[in-house]
């Protein structure tokens, strides 16, 4: 447990920091689930499943060669069915 005021105050910052990063990458990834069962809407799911990349790459959760690479996987396996 920290002791110091500004460490307690940065444990508190960071909770709330690490929801809103763990709510980018979860809606990401139930898109990839829905997208992975197939489905008539799977180029309107593919191009919302980019748009949530896009947002977390642009919010510093994911990084900017991890969001291309999950693109490119998703765009891969479309191409397979």
């Amino acid at each position: 447990m920290p002791i110091i005021k500004s460490a307690k105050k940065k444990v508190r910052k960071d909770k709330k920091r690490t929801a809103s990063n763990l709510s980018y990458v979860k809606t990401y990834r139930d898109t990839l689930k829905k997208i992975k069962k197939g489905g008539k809407d799977a180029k309107t799911l593919i191009k919302k499943y980019y748009s949530q990349i896009d947002k977390a790459v642009k919010k510093k959760v994911i990084h900017k060669n991890k969001g291309n690479r999950l693109k490119s996987a998703v765009r891969k396996f479309e191409v397979v069915k």
